[in-house]
């Protein structure tokens, strides 16, 4: 056990170290990139945003449509169950049971795919970014970039630069 305290204490600075080496802490250049603002403003997101929307909109309108339905069959329903006779209005109950279920159905498969659709469409935006960014920081000898930070200064937000990179592209 007092072999191993001297180990740990040495792997503890080692850290510490490594900054002293690299020279002042002032020297380091540090940057930051909104992968949001990346994947929401960039003219590939807008893009990837209009096909997906393009790719998607049969089936949208098609779901509408069939909530369209469920909804005037339950206010035909509430409207005339009274005046309606047992069968017709246990016929009716179960057209409408059936009909929101394939709704249900219908709206889950269609999340799931515009999901999985929009995470291809993004990941290849964000492989793109990241290039961008590698080649910025090589330009601009970056030290380190990151993309998620709880605070950053604007000072050091190359985001701006990213999106102009990409809208050259």
């Amino acid at each position: 056990m007092k072999l191993l305290a001297p180990l740990f204490f040495a792997l503890a600075l080692m850290p510490a170290l490594a900054f002293a080496q690299a020279g002042d802490l002032k020297d380091i250049k540090i940057g930051f990139v909104s992968i949001e603002r990346i994947l929401k403003d960039s003219p590939p997101a807008v893009k990837a945003n209009k096909k997906l929307e393009k790719e998607f909109q049969a089936r949208g309108q098609d779901i509408e449509k069939m909530a369209k339905q469920a909804r005037e069959l339950q206010a035909v329903l509430e409207k005339e169950s009274v005046t309606m006779s047992e069968s017709d209005r246990r016929t009716k109950e179960g057209e409408l049971g059936r009909l929101n279920r394939d709704l249900q159905r219908l709206q889950r498969e269609f999340r799931e795919e515009l999901n999985l659709r929009r995470n291809e469409e993004f990941q290849q935006i964000i492989e793109r970014a990241n290039k961008v960014v590698q080649q910025i920081a090589e330009a601009e000898k970056f030290d380190l970039i990151l993309q998620e930070a709880v605070f950053r200064s604007p000072r050091i937000d190359i985001t701006e630069k990213v999106l102009k990179a990409l809208t050259d592209k």
